[in-house]
């Protein structure tokens, strides 16, 4: 089992906004994946912050959905529409494989 994990930072005195973008892009990968996609928040350490996680069987099935997100134009524009909420270049991948 492959476990995604996408950590962005938030801009400060966007947290609402960004939480509200990160349910809302949780419910539209839901929609178009058939699939969940967790939004997380830290309850310590740096809290301005917000994550996403997702699980797939495997590699191959992480890269077949990342390939139809990318590639779909109202993704791109639900995520253009946020980036006023988030800091540029604070967003981090990690892909993790579950024991």
């Amino acid at each position: 089992m492959i476990a995604f994990v996408r950590v962005a930072g938030v801009k400060p005195g966007k947290t609402g906004a960004a939480l509200a973008f990160a349910k809302e892009m949780a419910t539209y990968f839901k929609e178009t994946q058939k699939r969940e996609l967790e939004v997380l928040l830290p309850i310590g350490g740096a809290v301005q912050r917000v994550a996403w996680s997702a699980r797939y069987n495997d590699l191959t099935e992480l890269e077949s959905v990342m390939n139809k997100l990318t590639s779909d134009p109202k993704y791109w524009e639900l995520v253009n529409s946020a980036s006023d909420n988030f800091i540029p270049g604070s967003f981090h991948d990690a892909i993790w494989k579950t024991v």
